[in-house]
């Protein structure tokens, strides 16, 4: 759920990604070109940073990501490799949350990404200039990580979700108490976000109190509604938020595909998908799989 204290957000922090998989070697630096992402709004309080598929294939595939929380938007570089792969993106900022209107935890943020979905097939109008955008997908795929993997796997619910990557997933609010005390000495994590992050996140003491009822935006409470084959996860065992052995339970509970790595630490989804896209491709692709369901054991 944390963020380090010396990234940057926006623009900024494309060029900072960019560099440091260059001086890394993990990608080469041609791996992206430099586009546009234009914005617009769904259900007249979501935005939606987005970009079209820059090599479009014969179906049009859609991937939506979800951010963490607390986090700054900066998926923007994971944005256009997916678009160079052949989808469209679209990247929303959380209702309450950043540019989005309304207010934080108000609705399950996976009501966001179906209420998104709901305006599914439209003509995407970008809001800087008016510019539209055919939006027609015949497959749609979800990506988050940490509180967004939360959101993807509970988006997985909704029959018009093909399949979900979720990276260091919460999957049961259960760790709440003890899991904000490795973010803040502050007794009040509503007070901290508030501090740490201003007006980003619209939230109140009451909205952030329902992560605790264990029934509102908890995978663990799904876990029988679950299709395993829709889901795959990825988590580190060094993982200092989140405990693997707790999503280790969740998946052999549920049946969903696990690939827990030794180390990594809080993953970041850039870095899982650009590293394990072979494997993501192919599970995107394989059809023989899609009607499996969860284990209810």
């Amino acid at each position: 759920m944390s963020i380090r204290p010396d990234e940057k957000s926006s623009f900024e922090s494309i060029i900072i990604v960019l560099m440091r998989c260059r001086s890394s070697g993990r990608v080469r630096p041609s791996t992206y070109t430099a586009r546009t992402m234009y914005r617009a709004r769904f259900k007249k309080e979501i935005v939606a940073e987005f970009l079209p598929s820059a090599r479009p294939l014969k179906k049009q595939k859609l991937i939506i990501l979800c951010d963490g929380m607390p986090s700054v938007p900066r998926k923007q570089p994971l944005a256009q490799f997916l678009s160079q792969k052949g989808y469209w993106v679209l990247y929303p900022r959380w209702r309450g949350a950043w540019e989005s209107g309304g207010r934080f935890l108000e609705k399950s943020p996976a009501k966001d990404l179906s209420d998104i979905i709901d305006e599914l097939p439209t003509r995407v109008r970008e809001a800087a200039f008016g510019k539209t955008f055919a939006l027609s997908p015949e497959e749609i795929y979800v990506i988050g990580g940490s509180f967004g993997g939360t959101a993807a796997i509970l988006s997985s619910l909704d029959q018009r979700v093909r399949k979900v990557i979720a990276n260091c997933p919460v999957v049961d609010w259960g760790i709440l108490p003890k899991e904000q005390k490795k973010e803040t000495s502050n007794p009040s994590y509503v007070a901290y976000i508030r501090e740490a992050f201003g007006n980003g996140y619209r939230l109140s003491e009451k909205n952030w109190a329902k992560l605790s009822s264990g029934s509102f935006f908890n995978p663990a409470h799904h876990v029988h509604e679950l299709t395993a084959s829709k889901i795959m996860i990825f988590h580190a065992k060094d993982d200092p938020y989140i405990p693997w052995r707790l999503v280790e339970r969740f998946a052999s509970r549920s049946g969903i595909q696990l690939k827990l790595l030794a180390r990594g630490g809080h993953l970041n989804s850039g870095y899982v998908v650009e590293k394990y896209w072979p494997q993501i491709k192919r599970f995107f692709e394989d059809r023989q799989t899609e009607v499996t369901p969860a284990c209810t054991g």
